[in-house]
């Protein structure tokens, strides 16, 4: 299996905030058009709160930063449709190629 490299570890480090803050962009125009809808205001609050509290508890939003769970924490990161195998641009070729079987598993 995969053992963490210096150079995935410091890319992950660099990218993952910014792929985490995409990601919420995303989630805010859901939120957005929930309160937008012509719910009365507490159906609005309870059903984004909820959502809020579901989507906190994603890699894709909060992430446990440790190197050995770096390549769980991108394979969920691409199953929550976070990032795409795009985005693992100048990670090595090792990781990418152990996260396409798993991905496909």
């Amino acid at each position: 299996m995969y053992e963490c490299k210096e150079k995935d570890w410091k890319l992950f480090r660099k990218r993952l905030p910014v792929w985490q803050s995409n990601y919420m962009e995303k989630l805010f125009v859901k939120y957005e058009k929930i309160f937008d809808s012509d719910l009365d205001a507490g159906e609005r609050f309870w059903t984004v709160f909820e959502r809020m509290k579901k989507d906190s508890r994603k890699v894709s939003v909060s992430c446990e930063m440790a190197r050995s769970k770096m390549l769980i924490n991108i394979l969920t990161l691409l199953r929550e449709k976070c990032i795409t195998f795009d985005d693992l641009e100048g990670f090595s070729d090792e990781l990418i190629e152990n996260l396409e079987i798993l991905y496909n598993l």
